[in-house]
């Protein structure tokens, strides 16, 4: 399939031919909520009451924006000071069926997203023989390409008791899921696709997938998912791709998920299980038992690989006049298979401070802290590499560096300029990145720009 990009223009173009406002209309369209009025939800207004109107009858069309700068203020791989730039472009539309067909309780969703630019993460920071785990701009990876991201069809069933949501997506809008208004990948998104991204596929990915959730009460629900484990789906020429050609196997997570209100303040608590049906090599040793580095021998195959996380958010204090504001704790943490993936933990915990100003009631604040452990197995194959190869010296280009811990560190402010463009101005630490003790700790400045047009 040819890369179906877009630009900026006629991204936004075709958003105006979807409203039905011509170049012409949107000078006029102001009767409603103008064009760059911040308390509009869209940059450019409500096309004179018509995406209103539109919404109301089940129709809501969407183009998001993020983009994110980093620059390398201290330390990392490679201490040349630069600023690198990436963004993603997503273009969807969400079909309310029971109001357009008559179905009860029935949505669509279809949304394609465009992502480009580079990251700092990639050579300044990280040793590129090895690569790093987390990231200072979560947004860049993937494929800088444009991928259809969801394509789906939800129903419900026993008063919405029951859900079913089949078609094209990812893990991690329903499962192990999080926010994603930190800037460093350590503190956005689900986190299990972050360590097990080899058959775990977040946002922008997309894969055949079905999810069936069930409210046991109104405050706890339990879903299990099939979701189709294809590498192809990854290639930056499969964006498009439907065929399951180079399916390998699936991945079958099930969670439960707790949303209590605790002091009348809203929380939420997952606990889940994935399981691989995939085959998977082991990261050191080979079918003899031996490390394969040093034998020669092929890498010993597993019949499947899983894994466990964890996932809390908490407010826990409030502003009498709103309730919105106040302070949030939230902790992640997931464990995967030692024998096959290169990450056996990772813990994450942080705070975030909604309306920390009266004159500033939409602002946040956020500071979190995050642990990457890197399988002992996987250091060991990096050290067998390197004596199989007679290889000892870091400053050799062959030289495989083993790694260990990856600790990271965000604070950032979140400036809420318009109902339609929050701007979050950041700096990371990172603590021997890539985990890779030889490689100097990193100051990183950020910042983070989220906006609907």
């Amino acid at each position: 399939m040819p890369d179906f990009s877009f630009s900026r223009d006629s991204a936004i173009s075709a958003l105006r031919l979807i409203g039905g406002c011509t170049a012409l209309g949107f000078v006029t369209c102001a009767q409603a909520t103008p064009a760059f009025d911040s308390d509009s939800p869209w940059m450019l207004g409500d096309w004179n009451g018509t995406r209103s109107e539109l919404a109301e009858k089940g129709y809501d069309f969407k183009l998001d924006y993020t983009g994110e700068m980093g620059s390398n203020l201290h330390g990392g791989y490679d201490h040349d000071h630069t600023a690198r730039y990436s963004d993603q472009f997503g273009l969807g539309t969400h079909l309310n069926l029971q109001k357009i067909l008559g179905w009860d309780d029935a949505e669509f969703q279809l949304t394609l997203t465009k992502r480009s630019g580079n990251n700092i993460s990639n050579d300044r920071i990280n040793d590129p023989r090895v690569g790093g785990f987390t990231s200072a701009q979560e947004v860049w990876g993937r494929g800088q390409t444009t991928r259809l991201t969801q394509m789906w069809y939800q129903q419900k069933f026993f008063d919405q008791k029951l859900d079913i949501k089949v078609g094209r997506f990812g893990e991690g809008e329903d499962f192990n899921s999080f926010a994603c208004d930190f800037q460093n990948l350590a503190f956005c998104g689900s986190q299990v696709g972050n360590w097990v991204g080899g058959i775990w596929y977040n946002w922008p990915v997309s894969q055949w997938a079905l999810r069936v959730k069930y409210h046991l009460t109104p405050e706890l629900y339990a879903q299990v998912g099939a979701y189709e484990q294809n590498p192809s789906n990854l290639d930056r020429g499969n964006g498009f791709k439907l065929s399951g050609s180079g399916t390998q196997g699936a991945v079958l997570p099930v969670e439960l998920v707790w949303t209590p209100k605790l002091n009348g303040l809203p929380g939420e608590y997952r606990a889940g299980y994935y399981y691989s049906s995939a085959k998977a090599s082991d990261v050191y040793k080979d079918q003899n038992g031996q490390p394969a580095a040093l034998s020669g021998e092929a890498y010993r195959s597993a019949s499947s690989k899983h894994g466990v996380w964890f996932g809390a958010q908490q407010q826990v204090t409030s502003i009498a006049s709103d309730h919105s504001r106040g302070l949030s704790v939230f902790a992640n943490a997931t464990m995967h298979d030692k024998k096959t993936n290169a990450i056996d933990n990772y813990v994450q915990a942080g705070v975030v401070y909604k309306g920390p100003f009266d004159a500033r009631a939409k602002d946040d604040i956020g500071f979190a802290l995050a642990r990457v452990h890197v399988n002992p197995a996987f250091r060991k194959n990096a050290e067998a590499s390197n004596q199989a190869q007679a290889v000892y010296d870091y400053d050799d280009p062959s030289f495989l560096p083993p790694q260990d811990t990856e600790y990271s560190a965000e604070l950032y402010y979140g400036v809420h300029l318009a109902n339609w463009l929050t701007v979050r101005p950041n700096l990371q630490y990172i603590r021997h990145p890539g985990g890779v003790n030889d490689v100097d700790d990193a100051l990183i400045a950020g910042i983070k720009i989220q906006s609907s047009f």
